[in-house]
């Protein structure tokens, strides 16, 4: 039986994984403050879309040369 592909389930799991390592105590207070600074531009799942996206910008510079 073929499994079905969630395109978007990378996106949610940095989330959740920066979410746990918040001070709040319940698991929704954390989840929604990280969301929360996503919004700003800050907090860790924010940091690493950055990071992403610039890496992703610095291969693409250097993508039309033959090694």
């Amino acid at each position: 039986m073929p499994q079905r592909k969630r395109p978007h389930a990378g996106a949610n799991a940095g989330f959740v994984t920066y979410a746990r390592e918040r001070r709040e105590k319940a698991m929704e207070d954390k989840l929604a403050g990280e969301i929360l600074d996503a919004l700003e531009q800050q907090g860790n799942a924010f940091k690493r879309k950055d990071d992403m996206y610039r890496m992703a910008q610095a291969n693409k510079a250097f993508a039309h040369y033959r090694w």
